[in-house]
């Protein structure tokens, strides 16, 4: 270990080996940088291992400024616009590393995500660029017009400094605050930070019925604050997952309802007066399961939101009007959400008036640069967080 008063002299120092730490690494090591990246984790990149059920869901076909989070909508065009998906998968074809389009333009590995990984390893490699793990970090202070960074392996002096270690999400996998103190320590807001792709959690008769659908899915209509997310949904035994819920859970704040319209985007009264005109003789019920899994159905008769038993020929239109406004409009409080322990990704961050939208630079302090998750910038569900990492990692990696 070297001696605290000699600090190893380095071009870019950058701490955090996720997704985006690396592949700003593998940025500048191209530019001829003599770039080191660190991690106090004992593995670089578990996120990604994880992500898409081990397939990683690198990113979205889609992607454009609108399917992000952020106190500045606009911040995040400059970024996605100059590295887009397009890009990533010139990348890919380079390692030979081969995909598939799951629904709604998600970008999956036809192998497992560690093929990403090692892509993201050999770039960082042919660069030039070094990776240290196990790596802790007790100290950051400016130098001069360099940065000082006291870690258990020594001391650095580094022209720049990229802070890449992610949010609050998975903190089992040693997800930490360490970005926000940083920023807070050289003059930079934070946005408080929130769990986001998150599920919610119910209490009382909510979380009673849900648990007894647990397994049980279908499509809906998801609505929470300004989002409508036309995906599936899922109950489990503490209450709503599935991409739906997942989506609207980052537009989501605690005491509001969200609101499902388990017939999608069709108004569940035109179906039943429909289904009256054609099959007089049928049940609610049976009319409705032709649409939805038959436990739900059982539970929507149970809680008085459909007279499951009644013929449709029996029922005035007025009656199904309330019926269908009932499964149309389905009012929910959750009592919360799971929290980090199985947020996909953390809302909120390091406030994006304090960065530069071109290179992701601090305002305050120049040479230190903030990109990936810790930045208050949060994608949808299915590949739109791992393009922000591309993305603000290439901008930053072109000037550091």
């Amino acid at each position: 270990m070297a001696a605290r008063n000699t600090p190893h002299h380095i071009d870019v120092l950058i701490i955090g080996a996720g997704a985006a730490g690396l592949f700003c690494g593998a940025e500048a090591g191209r530019r001829g940088r003599n770039c080191l990246v660190i991690d106090h984790a004992a593995k670089p990149a578990e996120k990604v291992r994880i992500s898409g059920g081990g397939r990683c869901n690198f990113t979205n076909i889609y992607t454009d400024a609108s399917k992000f989070i952020s106190d500045n909508p606009h911040f995040a065009k400059s970024a996605l616009a100059r590295y887009t998906p397009d890009d990533f998968l010139d990348l890919l074809r380079k390692h030979d590393v081969t995909w598939h389009e799951k629904t709604l333009g998600q970008l999956f590995c036809d192998s497992r995500s560690q093929t990403i990984i090692q892509m993201l390893l050999d770039e960082l490699a042919a660069g030039g660029g070094r990776l240290q793990l196990g790596v802790s970090v007790s100290e950051i202070a400016q130098a001069g017009d360099k940065y000082r960074i006291e870690t258990s392996e020594g001391a650095y002096l580094a022209e720049s400094l990229v802070i890449a270690t992610g949010g609050l999400s998975i903190p089992k996998m040693g997800a930490t605050g360490f970005a926000y103190d940083v920023a807070q320590q050289f003059g930079h807001e934070i946005i408080e930070p929130r769990p986001a792709l998150v599920p919610f959690v119910f209490s009382g008769a909510d979380k009673e019925d849900f648990a007894s659908l647990s397994g049980v899915a279908c499509f809906v209509r998801a609505m929470a604050g300004p989002a409508v997310f036309d995906e599936a949904m899922l109950f489990t035994h503490r209450g709503l997952s599935g991409p739906a819920i997942l989506q609207v859970s980052s537009y989501w704040t605690e005491g509001e309802h969200v609101t499902l319209n388990l017939f999608a985007g069709d108004a569940g009264d035109d179906l039943l007066k429909a289904d009256k005109a054609a099959h007089p003789k049928r049940t609610v019920g049976a009319s409705l399961e032709a649409r939805l899994p038959k436990r739900l159905v059982a539970l929507l008769g149970q809680r008085g939101m459909a007279p499951v038993d009644k013929k449709l020929a029996d029922m005035s239109h007025e009656a199904l009007e309330r019926a269908g406004a009932a499964m149309s409009q389905w009012r929910l409080k959750p009592s919360g959400t799971e929290g980090w322990r199985t947020a996909e990704v953390t809302a909120g961050g390091v406030a994006t008036h304090g960065l530069s939208s071109k290179t992701l630079e601090s305002r305050h302090a120049p040479g230190l640069y903030f990109i990936g998750e810790c930045v208050d910038v949060t994608g949808w569900l299915g590949g739109y967080n791992f393009q922000w990492a591309w993305a603000s990692a290439a901008a930053a990696g072109a000037v550091v």
